[in-house]
Formats: structure tokens, sequence, C-alpha cells
């Protein structure tokens, strides 16, 4: 997997302090997307265990609290990131148990395949659905467009 940038400290993209990875691939490729430079699998750095270590530490780094993990995009959900995702998120959940995960995805809850819905199954908030330029709306809270729906699991 490759993956764009990593924000180790992050408060933006959901809730509180956060580290967010946007990791790069995504099938939908949306009119109007803020992030189109992450469409390509091949865009950006690829994803290591170094980097997957650092999360983890940042994750559980005392002097920053971090309220959890916020993965984007791209998409987490693309079928070549599912393996290091679901590998990712494992972790958190038995590294930093007191962290959650929020996941946002272009693809329907409705619609997943039983890998994806594997990583799904061990996220606290998944935002589904394509960016719809037509249906954008600043005021959304993190969503872009109004079609877009924040499933809470676990908060």
């Amino acid at each position: 997997m490759n993956y764009h940038q990593y924000h180790p400290i992050d408060v933006v993209n959901g809730p509180g302090t956060r580290c967010t990875l946007f990791v790069s691939g995504c099938i939908h490729q949306c009119r109007g997307c803020y992030n189109q430079a992450t469409w390509s699998l091949h865009s950006g750095h690829l994803f290591t265990q170094q980097l997957e270590d650092q999360i983890i530490a940042d994750l559980n780094d005392e002097r920053i609290k971090r309220r959890g993990l916020s993965l984007s995009g791209g998409d987490p959900l693309h079928p070549a990131n599912l393996e290091a995702v679901l590998k990712l998120v494992q972790r958190v959940r038995a590294e930093c148990p007191d962290k959650d995960i929020w996941l946002w995805s272009g693809y329907l809850l409705s619609e997943l395949s039983q890998e994806q819905q594997q990583i799904v199954n061990l996220v606290d908030v998944l935002i589904d659905g394509k960016f719809e330029k037509d249906l954008a709306d600043p005021e959304l809270e993190w969503r872009g467009s109004a079609n877009q729906i924040i499933h809470r699991f676990k908060l």
C-alpha cells in the first residue's frame, strides 16, 4: 500500500487531536474531490512497517494525547489497501484500546465486500458514500456532501 500523507497531530479529520493517514488509491474519482492527488495507487510513498510502528507510538504518546486514528485518502477500503489497513486497525485495537478509529470511504456500507466489512467491524465511525459536488455543503460536520452518512458503531 502507498500513502499520500501522514499527520501525527491533526485536529481537522475527526474529533479531538488525532493521527491521520491519507492512503493512496481511489476508484471513485469523484468530481470536485479535494484530494485528487491520492487517486493513483502509486502516488505518495510506500507504507512501511516503520510508519506503522510510528503511528502506534504516536497514538500512545502521553506528551500529546490523541483521541484516535483517522483513515482517509484516497480510499482505505480500496481492494489494494485492505491487507495493510486491516493490519493497522488490528494493531490499533490491540495496542491502543482507548483510541477510536474513524474511516472515510466512497463505498457504501451496504455494498461492502466481506474483506472490507472485516475492517469496518473494527472501526468506531465510518463516513461512507462518494463525494457529490452538487450536494456539497461546507456546513456539514465530518463530511463533504449531504449524501454521505456518518455511521457511529462504537461511540
